[in-house]
Protein backbone atom coordinates (compact mmCIF):
# COMPACT_ATOMS: atom_id res chain seq x y z
CA UNK A 1 0.00 0.00 0.00
CA UNK A 2 1.24 3.14 -1.01
CA UNK A 3 0.23 6.19 1.31
CA UNK A 4 -1.32 9.66 -0.30
CA UNK A 5 -3.21 12.32 0.58
CA UNK A 6 -6.46 13.31 -1.16
CA UNK A 7 -9.20 16.01 0.13
CA UNK A 8 -7.36 16.10 3.70
CA UNK A 9 -7.55 13.16 4.35
CA UNK A 10 -4.53 10.13 4.61
CA UNK A 11 -5.72 7.35 2.21
CA UNK A 12 -3.29 4.35 0.66
CA UNK A 13 -3.37 3.27 -3.10
CA UNK A 14 -3.26 -0.55 -3.72
CA UNK A 15 -1.59 -2.36 -6.79
CA UNK A 16 -4.73 -3.86 -7.01
CA UNK A 17 -6.59 -0.66 -7.68
CA UNK A 18 -8.42 -0.17 -4.34
CA UNK A 19 -8.30 2.51 -1.96
CA UNK A 20 -7.78 2.18 1.57
CA UNK A 21 -9.33 4.40 3.67
CA UNK A 22 -7.36 3.87 6.98
CA UNK A 23 -9.19 6.40 9.44
CA UNK A 24 -12.36 4.71 8.64
CA UNK A 25 -11.39 1.27 7.54
CA UNK A 26 -12.85 1.56 4.43
CA UNK A 27 -12.03 0.04 1.20
CA UNK A 28 -13.13 1.88 -2.08
CA UNK A 29 -13.31 0.05 -5.72
CA UNK A 30 -15.07 0.56 -8.61
CA UNK A 31 -15.96 -1.19 -11.63
CA UNK A 32 -16.00 -4.92 -10.44
CA UNK A 33 -18.62 -5.75 -13.80
CA UNK A 34 -19.53 -9.23 -12.50
CA UNK A 35 -20.91 -11.32 -14.47
CA UNK A 36 -19.38 -9.71 -17.86
CA UNK A 37 -18.78 -13.00 -19.05
CA UNK A 38 -21.85 -14.73 -18.47
CA UNK A 39 -24.12 -11.32 -20.32
CA UNK A 40 -21.45 -12.09 -23.23
CA UNK A 41 -22.18 -15.28 -23.47
CA UNK A 42 -26.39 -15.07 -23.86
CA UNK A 43 -24.94 -13.23 -27.00
CA UNK A 44 -22.87 -16.06 -28.31
CA UNK A 45 -19.32 -14.81 -27.36
CA UNK A 46 -18.01 -17.77 -25.29
CA UNK A 47 -15.32 -16.26 -22.51
CA UNK A 48 -14.15 -18.03 -19.74
CA UNK A 49 -17.02 -18.15 -16.62
CA UNK A 50 -14.43 -17.40 -13.66
CA UNK A 51 -14.54 -13.38 -14.38
CA UNK A 52 -17.01 -13.10 -10.68
CA UNK A 53 -15.01 -15.74 -9.02
CA UNK A 54 -11.42 -14.43 -9.40
CA UNK A 55 -12.68 -10.94 -8.74
CA UNK A 56 -14.40 -11.62 -5.66
CA UNK A 57 -11.17 -13.78 -4.49
CA UNK A 58 -8.95 -10.13 -4.81
CA UNK A 59 -11.62 -8.39 -2.80
CA UNK A 60 -11.98 -11.08 -0.12
CA UNK A 61 -7.84 -11.11 0.35
CA UNK A 62 -7.82 -7.44 0.71
CA UNK A 63 -10.46 -6.95 2.93
CA UNK A 64 -8.90 -9.84 5.24
CA UNK A 65 -5.46 -8.41 5.00
CA UNK A 66 -6.56 -4.67 6.07
CA UNK A 67 -9.23 -5.58 8.47
CA UNK A 68 -11.89 -3.49 6.69
CA UNK A 69 -14.92 -2.69 7.94
CA UNK A 70 -16.37 -0.65 5.15
CA UNK A 71 -16.56 -1.78 1.60
CA UNK A 72 -17.51 1.25 -1.04
CA UNK A 73 -18.47 -0.12 -4.74
CA UNK A 74 -18.26 2.97 -7.17
CA UNK A 75 -20.64 1.65 -9.60
CA UNK A 76 -20.57 -0.63 -12.21
CA UNK A 77 -20.20 -3.44 -10.08
CA UNK A 78 -22.38 -5.61 -11.93
CA UNK A 79 -22.02 -5.69 -15.95
CA UNK A 80 -25.84 -5.33 -15.74
CA UNK A 81 -28.98 -5.25 -13.50
CA UNK A 82 -29.42 -8.73 -13.66
CA UNK A 83 -25.92 -10.14 -13.04
CA UNK A 84 -26.61 -10.63 -9.65
CA UNK A 85 -29.49 -13.21 -10.90
CA UNK A 86 -26.48 -14.88 -12.75
CA UNK A 87 -23.80 -15.56 -10.05
CA UNK A 88 -22.72 -19.05 -9.82
CA UNK A 89 -23.06 -20.56 -6.66
CA UNK A 90 -19.53 -20.25 -5.08
CA UNK A 91 -19.67 -16.52 -6.61
CA UNK A 92 -22.71 -16.10 -4.83
CA UNK A 93 -21.02 -17.50 -1.57
CA UNK A 94 -17.78 -15.55 -1.72
CA UNK A 95 -19.97 -11.77 -2.38
CA UNK A 96 -22.41 -12.97 0.49
CA UNK A 97 -19.64 -13.49 2.93
CA UNK A 98 -18.10 -9.63 1.90
CA UNK A 99 -21.44 -7.87 2.86
CA UNK A 100 -22.49 -9.85 5.65
CA UNK A 101 -19.11 -9.24 6.89
CA UNK A 102 -18.94 -5.28 6.52
CA UNK A 103 -20.88 -2.54 6.24
CA UNK A 104 -21.31 -2.80 2.42
CA UNK A 105 -22.33 0.20 0.00
CA UNK A 106 -23.45 -0.22 -3.40
CA UNK A 107 -23.07 3.04 -5.18
CA UNK A 108 -24.73 2.86 -8.97
CA UNK A 109 -23.31 2.82 -12.22
CA UNK A 110 -24.59 2.99 -15.57
CA UNK A 111 -23.76 -0.86 -16.28
CA UNK A 112 -26.42 -1.25 -13.03
CA UNK A 113 -28.30 1.88 -12.98
CA UNK A 114 -31.48 -0.71 -11.00
CA UNK A 115 -29.58 -3.31 -8.85
CA UNK A 116 -31.65 -6.55 -8.86
CA UNK A 117 -30.96 -8.84 -5.81
CA UNK A 118 -27.93 -7.43 -4.64
CA UNK A 119 -26.95 -10.13 -2.58
CA UNK A 120 -26.84 -8.06 0.42
CA UNK A 121 -25.50 -4.82 1.37
CA UNK A 122 -27.60 -1.09 0.55
CA UNK A 123 -27.65 1.09 -2.39
CA UNK A 124 -27.44 4.39 -3.07
CA UNK A 125 -26.95 6.94 -6.37
CA UNK A 126 -24.02 8.83 -5.04
CA UNK A 127 -22.70 9.51 -1.03
CA UNK A 128 -20.85 12.41 0.80
CA UNK A 129 -18.42 10.80 3.16
CA UNK A 130 -16.39 12.74 5.79
CA UNK A 131 -16.14 15.34 3.19
CA UNK A 132 -15.52 13.19 0.11
CA UNK A 133 -18.11 12.74 -2.60
CA UNK A 134 -18.09 9.53 -3.40
CA UNK A 135 -20.23 8.89 -7.22
CA UNK A 136 -19.61 7.12 -10.33
CA UNK A 137 -18.36 8.64 -12.60
CA UNK A 138 -16.75 12.46 -12.66
CA UNK A 139 -18.88 15.40 -12.63
CA UNK A 140 -17.09 17.93 -14.31
CA UNK A 141 -18.64 20.83 -12.56
CA UNK A 142 -18.07 19.53 -9.48
CA UNK A 143 -16.40 21.92 -6.97
CA UNK A 144 -16.18 18.98 -3.23
CA UNK A 145 -13.30 16.52 -3.81
CA UNK A 146 -14.54 13.30 -5.71
CA UNK A 147 -13.44 9.81 -6.11
CA UNK A 148 -15.05 7.69 -8.98
CA UNK A 149 -14.49 5.38 -11.51
CA UNK A 150 -16.14 4.13 -14.71
CA UNK A 151 -13.13 5.56 -16.88
CA UNK A 152 -11.01 2.19 -16.32
CA UNK A 153 -8.00 4.53 -16.79
CA UNK A 154 -4.61 2.81 -18.07
CA UNK A 155 -1.04 4.31 -18.03
CA UNK A 156 0.83 3.29 -21.88
CA UNK A 157 4.38 4.04 -21.97
CA UNK A 158 6.81 2.51 -24.30
CA UNK A 159 9.72 0.89 -22.09
CA UNK A 160 12.71 -0.67 -23.93
CA UNK A 161 11.39 0.09 -27.24
CA UNK A 162 8.06 -2.10 -26.46
CA UNK A 163 4.60 -0.55 -25.27
CA UNK A 164 3.58 -1.26 -21.42
CA UNK A 165 0.24 -0.91 -20.51
CA UNK A 166 -0.89 -0.45 -17.02
CA UNK A 167 -3.73 0.31 -14.55
CA UNK A 168 -3.52 3.77 -12.71
CA UNK A 169 -5.44 6.10 -10.58
CA UNK A 170 -5.92 9.93 -12.13
CA UNK A 171 -5.90 12.72 -9.37
CA UNK A 172 -5.75 16.03 -9.50
CA UNK A 173 -6.50 18.89 -6.18
CA UNK A 174 -10.06 17.63 -6.15
CA UNK A 175 -10.90 14.60 -8.34
CA UNK A 176 -9.77 11.05 -8.10
CA UNK A 177 -10.44 8.47 -10.63
CA UNK A 178 -9.99 4.31 -9.36
CA UNK A 179 -8.86 1.83 -12.16
CA UNK A 180 -11.84 -0.80 -12.91
CA UNK A 181 -10.77 -3.36 -10.43
CA UNK A 182 -12.62 -6.43 -12.08
CA UNK A 183 -10.94 -8.79 -13.32
CA UNK A 184 -12.15 -8.97 -16.93
CA UNK A 185 -12.17 -5.08 -17.60
CA UNK A 186 -10.81 -2.70 -20.56
CA UNK A 187 -9.57 0.84 -20.32
CA UNK A 188 -9.11 4.53 -21.60
CA UNK A 189 -5.96 6.20 -22.41
CA UNK A 190 -5.22 8.58 -19.74
CA UNK A 191 -5.54 11.05 -22.25
CA UNK A 192 -8.78 10.05 -23.84
CA UNK A 193 -10.76 13.65 -24.36
CA UNK A 194 -13.62 11.94 -22.15
CA UNK A 195 -11.37 11.36 -19.22
CA UNK A 196 -9.62 14.98 -20.03
CA UNK A 197 -13.53 16.67 -20.33
CA UNK A 198 -14.14 14.85 -16.72
CA UNK A 199 -11.18 15.69 -14.92
CA UNK A 200 -9.46 19.08 -16.25
CA UNK A 201 -6.40 20.25 -16.64
CA UNK A 202 -3.43 19.26 -14.32
CA UNK A 203 -4.13 15.74 -14.12
CA UNK A 204 -1.74 13.12 -13.26
CA UNK A 205 -1.35 9.49 -14.04
CA UNK A 206 -0.62 7.50 -10.38
CA UNK A 207 0.85 4.31 -10.29
CA UNK A 208 1.54 2.59 -6.52
CA UNK A 209 4.93 0.81 -6.64
CA UNK A 210 7.08 -0.25 -4.00
CA UNK A 211 5.60 2.53 -1.39
CA UNK A 212 5.87 5.19 -3.38
CA UNK A 213 3.85 6.54 -6.32
CA UNK A 214 4.80 6.97 -9.69
CA UNK A 215 3.16 10.55 -11.34
CA UNK A 216 2.91 11.25 -14.82
CA UNK A 217 1.40 14.35 -16.01
CA UNK A 218 -1.09 13.76 -18.36
CA UNK A 219 -1.32 16.33 -21.15
CA UNK A 220 -4.63 18.46 -21.80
Amino acid sequence: MVPFSFGGHALHALAQGAVFWPARRAMLVADLHLEKASWFAKGGQMLPPYDSIATLADLTALVAATDAREVWCLGDSFHDVAGCDRLPARARAMLIALTDGTDWTWITGNHDPDIVDRCGGSVVEEAEVDGLVLRHEAAPREGRCEVSGHFHPKLRLRVRGKQVARRCFIGTATKLILPAFGSLTGGLDVDHPEITRAVGRGAEALVPVEQRMLRFPIAA
